[in-house]
């Protein structure tokens, strides 16, 4: 019986799963991030490898019972950077297995024949997308410098932002001006801005996206305004990428995953979204995968081999949950 192991490598978190052909889960293994832009290549794969040693161990097996390994790992983006992930990836004695972006991953999870367009919107944002004639793009991904706008870390930000401009009047009311002190421990806007301006605290953590929606839940329009925006900005990318590359089937399929999409599911954002979107191309489906994406590295391991996933295998996906620990 094939068994195949899928290995999602991303900023903070590496995730192995050892699964055999029928879907079931042998083992898994969790380690620090995978991404070697982040960390460095010696770093990365030494994070990848303790998560597959952990996955190995908890499935007892050894590496030569691995039939085929798939890699999704977040920074294998262009092929400078995929030559430098390869030759790392060279030291891990697993001789049988394949490289993707990340994206693939997330695309692979919420499309069954692998096409359509997948966004990205967790702590940063990417989006990429896979037609019908096996053609591949990737837009963005690099940072606000190059072009980026989106995900936790940039809404964390702007509700930062928004707070302070609110508190100095450049802004409408927001209850954010109470909301954001309060979450970082401060009594008010002037000690929190005062406190920060001290110490040269020139960013907000990435946890303010998660005050953002729930001041967008209270109806705050300042709040309403940002995931609307963010909204706005994912759906640019995705209408960017049907342009690219084109030859999808209709409707197209639009794969989002993310903390703060899958997680947050906020009925702003997603609206905002769906309207960007639906300018420039009608027929689009939203779709927010059940399971986490480093299963979509398993079924693409599965794919690798001629395996069939049956709905009884995603199933199975989805009922395992997440490796948060």
């Amino acid at each position: 019986m094939p068994i195949i192991m899928g290995v999602d490598g991303g900023g903070s978190k590496t995730y192995t799963i050892i699964s055999d052909e029928n879907g079931n889960q042998l083992g898994r293994g969790i380690s620090g991030g995978g991404n070697y832009q982040s960390i460095g290549i010696a770093k990365a794969i030494e994070n990848i490898t303790a998560s597959i040693e952990s996955a190995l161990a908890s499935a007892g097996l050894e590496y030569k019972d691995i039939d085929f390994v798939q890699y999704g790992l977040a920074g294998a983006d262009r092929p400078k950077d995929i030559a430098i992930i390869e030759e790392g990836l060279k030291r891990i004695p697993l001789h049988n297995w394949g490289l993707v972006c990340d994206t693939m991953e997330g695309l692979r999870i919420g499309s069954r024949d692998y096409t359509g367009v997948v966004l990205v919107c967790g702590t940063g944002t990417n989006a990429a997308g896979r037609n019908k004639l096996g053609d591949e793009i990737q837009i963005g991904g690099f940072g606000y410098f190059f072009g980026d706008w989106a995900g936790g870390g940039a809404m964390a930000q702007e509700t930062f932002r928004a707070a302070v401009r609110s508190w100095e009047l450049r802004e409408q009311p927001t209850i954010l001006t109470e909301m954001v002190p309060e979450y970082l421990g401060f009594k008010n806007m002037p000690d929190l801005v005062n406190n920060y301006l001290d110490n040269d605290i020139y960013h907000a953590p990435n946890q303010l996206a998660i005050v953002l929606h729930e001041a967008a839940n209270k109806g705050d329009e300042v709040a309403i305004s940002i995931l609307e925006k963010t909204g706005e900005e994912l759906g640019i990318a995705a209408s960017a990428v049907i342009k690219k590359i084109g030859n999808f089937e209709q409707p197209i399929p639009i794969i989002l995953i993310g903390s703060v999409v899958q997680k947050g599911q906020d009925k702003y954002l997603l609206e905002a979204l769906r309207k960007t979107v639906e300018k420039d191309h009608e027929k689009v489906e939203l779709v927010i995968p059940k399971m986490e994406p480093v299963y979509g590295a398993v079924l693409l391991g599965m794919d690798h081999l001629g395996i069939t996933a049956t709905e009884d295998i995603y199933d199975k996906f989805e009922s395992y949950g997440g490796y948060e620990e």
